[in-house]
């Protein structure tokens, strides 16, 4: 097992004092926050020192059982994510954003739909049932230098971008392009004053996206930072643009894959290509090329093979 110094090199920006480890969590509370989110309140006794990165965007991997009221099958954290004791079966894992932390207690916002196992379990969720949870990780990252931010996201990322609305209210002004199925799935975030850029109908695997275009339509200069969060090659195609097309410094945005539309046929042209398209795009990860670089080429060979 790593040692606990190497394994909180991990998870920057949590106390010192904690000792990260996979966290039982039982289920205190289920509610609908609209007509596609249900918000699942995580607590009990494992998740008393649960910590928080303090950042609106920070995420973890749930662990769920094979059958909702069945206990749960955790593995350990270790420096390079998480093992399972042998012998252990790995349990289904997805991940998703914290959408507010409380002490002992944090809320989960999952959007309903067929299919999938985090919706599937979200759809039966009740109190006491239960679930694992990793110590979070963030991503946003604004620079100091930026008077302005906009945050672009679908109905998934929702629940982050609000919550950095939320936790950076004040520091700067804020404009949310959000794309939603209709009215009844918008959700706000409590207690800001913010400027919101509602796309209703549209994306989010159900009609093509126009996120990118109110990106476009939205003034991004010099002065602004970017959060993205969508549907994978909608993100790759943001970045793209902000990178390329705007000429950006890496620091000026963060373009980030949350779901993959159509998964199913994605993975199967995925392995489809064979072990040589993913040793040659583990290579490139592993390399020590700057890590912009790096996903400058790897987007590439995905967009060259239609992934």
């Amino acid at each position: 097992m790593a040692k606990a110094s190497s394994v909180r090199g991990r998870y920057p920006g949590l106390p010192e004092s904690y000792e990260p480890r996979v966290h039982l969590a039982e289920v205190t509370q289920v509610r609908r926050v609209s007509e596609g989110m249900a918000r699942v309140t995580l607590g009990g006794e494992d998740m008393h020192d649960y910590p928080t990165t303090g950042i609106g965007d920070e995420y973890v991997r749930l662990f769920f059982p094979d059958e909702p009221d069945a206990g749960v099958r955790l593995p350990y954290v270790t420096a390079q994510g998480w093992e399972y004791a042998e012998g252990v079966e790995p349990s289904q894992m997805r991940t998703y954003t914290i959408r507010e932390h409380r002490s002992g207690f944090v809320d989960v916002d999952f959007v309903l739909h067929e299919g999938g196992v985090a919706a599937a379990w979200a759809l039966q969720a009740r109190a006491g049932q239960r679930i694992g949870l990793n110590p979070p990780s963030a991503l946003y990252a604004r620079p100091e230098w930026a008077r302005r931010q906009i945050l672009v996201a679908d109905e998934p990322a929702l629940p982050a971008a609000l919550r950095i609305a939320e936790l950076t209210a004040g520091q700067v002004p804020t404009t949310l392009i959000a794309e939603v199925r209709g009215p009844a799935y918008q959700l706000e975030a409590a207690g800001v004053d913010i400027r919101y850029v509602w796309l209703r109908g549209t994306g989010n695997g159900h009609a093509p996206s126009e996120l990118l275009p109110a990106l476009l339509r939205s003034g991004v200069d010099e002065q602004t930072y970017v959060w993205v969060a969508s549907e994978t090659r909608l993100s790759r195609h943001a970045r793209k643009y902000l990178r390329h097309e705007r000429a950006l410094p890496a620091e000026a945005y963060k373009s980030i894959g949350y779901w993959t539309d159509k998964s199913e046929e994605w993975s199967a042209r995925y392995d489809a290509l064979g072990d040589e398209f993913k040793v040659k795009v583990r290579k490139l990860y592993d390399s020590d090329r700057d890590t912009e670089d790096i996903v400058d080429e790897v987007a590439r060979l995905y967009e060259a093979a239609g992934l």
